[in-house]
């Protein structure tokens, strides 16, 4: 049995690998990056819970990051954008990841320009996003 906290950064991955960009998770900057995009996703912090009693619950506000690459010669500001969109516009149709969560939201980019040796040079940003669910166990 997984924990709720695998349990629901497995859907954010499942709903994000609905783009067109390759996802991946909790790995480093591969040697390539696909054309489409490239979505890099970290299981980040679950932060300090909020405790209720009767029945106890932790509910987090768990902080996952993920890392957007795209590559390109031409247009990659364009298609950069694109993809964030697209993120936005997946994340915006199951706020909570099919009942998993009480609510998803991804912040605002921070995006910066990459200068890799052989490549033709990579945008990139960090978003987080805020995975706001609750649970039986702190370890579950």
């Amino acid at each position: 049995m997984m924990s709720k906290r695998e349990t629901v950064l497995t859907a954010l991955a499942a709903l994000l690998g609905s783009s067109a960009a390759e996802v991946l998770r909790n790995v480093g900057l591969p040697a390539r990056v696909p054309a489409a995009g490239l979505l890099i996703l970290h299981d980040g912090v679950p932060g300090e819970p909020d405790v209720t009693l009767s029945p106890p619950l932790w509910h987090y506000q768990h902080r996952a990051e993920m890392d957007v690459f795209i590559e390109a010669k031409d247009g990659r500001d364009a298609k950069f954008d694109a993809l964030l969109v697209e993120v936005g516009s997946l994340i915006a149709a199951d706020r909570t990841l099919g009942g998993l969560c009480d609510w998803v939201e991804a912040e605002a980019p921070e995006p910066s320009e990459l200068a890799l040796e052989g490549a033709t040079g990579l945008k990139a940003a960090a978003v987080a996003v805020v995975l706001h669910y609750s649970t039986t166990d702190p370890l579950n």
